[in-house]
């Protein structure tokens, strides 16, 4: 009686939590169909406003998709090798490295953004471009990568797994595409999750570093909230939901299928 009595309590107090979360974000999504939110679900539905949404920021949230896969593929590209050089390396300058790269996750990202502009805002055809702001986002986003594939390394003997390749005279790239990477996929899955996710929601650095024509997902749903009618600001947060639910779903159902392989 006792311990049921304590999982009702502890299932009660989750869903009280998940209610206050979840509830703000369903009320945005249903302002975003009604005709008038102040009037309610009984002044009709609507996707008029989902349309104008579209038609004024397409360009803003193909470009953080853009952005988003573009990170993804320079942090597995850098962050997986500087991964496993870390691991095996070890001592103290790798510490060292590790923690350097880790450092933007102790830093706010306006200073990361302050400190970028300071380097290259002189370069103006790269200021202007979405790739100022992509080398904002591999900056922010690089530690989740390194740490989650060192993560999934520390439970491996990595060392050995490559001797015993080496032993059999495969080459340094071929050990590190057929030994290496294959034992490293569910922290690669992991930090992929993360990329993907922090680089689409990710404000503060973007915000720095946009410019009105390289306006990202956040940065446009911060304007239409600050200029627009709320309908339409919260029709731009539906479209938010609608595309980044099923890319999280997709990849996580992707990396449990690969843990179970």
């Amino acid at each position: 009686m006792r311990d049921r009595l304590i999982f009702t309590g502890q299932l009660v107090f989750t869903l009280l939590v998940a209610a206050f979360l979840v509830v703000p974000a369903a009320l945005s999504i249903m302002a975003g169909v009604t005709v008038n939110y102040f009037r309610g679900i009984q002044s009709g539905v609507t996707l008029q406003w989902v349309a104008q949404v579209w038609e004024l920021y397409a360009d803003t949230i193909l470009l953080s998709f853009l952005i988003a896969f573009a990170t993804l593929g320079v942090t597995l590209a850098a962050g997986v090798p500087a991964a496993f050089a870390l691991h095996v390396q070890g001592g103290r300058l790798s510490r060292v490295v590790e923690e350097i790269i880790t450092l933007p996750l102790a830093i706010p990202g306006l200073a990361i953004a302050l400190a970028l502009l300071s380097t290259y805002g002189g370069f103006s055809d790269f200021r202007r471009s979405w790739l100022f702001i992509l080398v904002g986002h591999v900056v922010f986003t690089m530690p989740f990568m390194v740490r989650s594939v060192m993560a999934v390394f520390s439970t491996l003997d990595i060392r050995t797994l490559d001797e015993g390749a080496a032993s059999l005279g495969a080459s340094p790239w071929r050990r590190f595409r057929d030994v290496i990477v294959p034992n490293a996929v569910p922290g690669i899955l992991a930090g992929s999750l993360m990329v993907v996710t922090l680089s689409l929601g990710e404000f503060n650095l973007t915000w720095m570093l946009h410019t009105p024509l390289t306006k990202t997902l956040p940065i446009g749903l911060a304007d239409s909230y600050a200029s627009m009618r709320l309908e339409v600001a919260s029709a731009y947060t539906l479209i938010f939901f609608v595309m980044i639910i099923p890319l999280l779903v997709a990849m996580q159902i992707f990396a449990d299928k690969e843990r179970a392989r």
